[in-house]
């Protein structure tokens, strides 16, 4: 593979070994456009860095990228952000196999001029399968009150599915604690309050297919995601976004070249 990528996927992990493995060959498999894997761990004795090691020969551009600004999910996008070469970062968990099937979707808003991509599970057909079902319970009705308390226009403001290019990472200027994937939902707030061309594309998610120990925790999880949800409440009905600037694509309808404005 020679040039420069077109897509940098980064992962953060944490002894991920079986799901990563896994990942990797359906990346593989599926991806089309020219791009790098970025596994992003905070420490070298994690258990993913000899799946890497061991897999990295036959798979061009796989790397593992340390990360050295501390511990939690932003701090690991910072690094592989600072890392990619893309021309769009994907940022995702190694223990999801749904937003694979989403990526041409997603480059294909991208061309089109949004500026920042997110998944749903929660419209257009996309749903939510596996992990916690007090956390599935928990993101759902989050979800739903955000979208209709706050004006939001993405309808699954949580998910920790993203696209966009460095430049719009940089400049949203995230601060959230390091407690799971809480960063999501910052980055969903701030790429609207940015005023950012949107796109969503539904998926179905199927959260830790094939095991492993969830790092979901009830109590602070709740804590930081809730203190997003009041700030985020405030700032977008302060500032009003307009709902209608999102571009909704439906995998069902790509083949016709099939676009839905919200």
């Amino acid at each position: 593979m020679t040039g420069s990528p077109v897509l940098s996927i980064v992962m953060p992990v944490r002894n991920e070994g079986l799901n990563l493995r896994i990942m990797l060959k359906i990346l593989s498999a599926v991806v089309e456009v020219p791009h790098e894997v970025l596994i992003v761990v905070d420490h070298r004795d994690d258990a993913s860095v000899p799946v890497v090691e061991s897999i990295s020969p036959q798979y061009a551009r796989l790397s593992l990228v340390h990360n050295t600004h501390g511990a939690g999910i932003l701090n690991a996008l910072r690094a592989g952000v600072e890392a990619a070469q893309g021309r769009y970062i994907l940022i995702f968990a190694a223990d999801e196999v749904g937003p694979v099937l989403a990526i041409d979707d997603m480059i294909a808003l991208m061309e089109a001029g949004c500026d920042f991509v997110s998944c749903t599970r929660y419209a257009y057909g996309g749903r939510r399968l596996g992990g916690s079902w007090v956390g599935g319970l928990l993101s759902r009705a989050a979800n739903r009150l955000f979208w209709l308390w706050s004006g939001s226009q993405l309808t699954d403001s949580t998910t920790g599915i993203k696209m966009f290019t460095r430049e719009v990472f940089n400049r949203l200027e995230l601060r959230s604690r390091p407690v799971g994937w809480a960063v999501a939902f910052e980055l969903s707030i701030k790429a609207q309050l940015a005023g950012l061309r949107l796109g969503e594309v539904p998926i179905v998610s199927i959260d830790r297919l094939y095991g492993g120990k969830s790092t979901f925790r009830l109590g602070p999880w709740t804590a930081e995601y809730f203190r997003w949800f009041v700030w985020g409440l405030r700032e977008l009905r302060r500032t009003r976004p307009q709902r209608g600037g999102v571009i909704v694509r439906i995998p069902s309808a790509t083949a016709l070249g099939g676009k839905v404005r919200m």
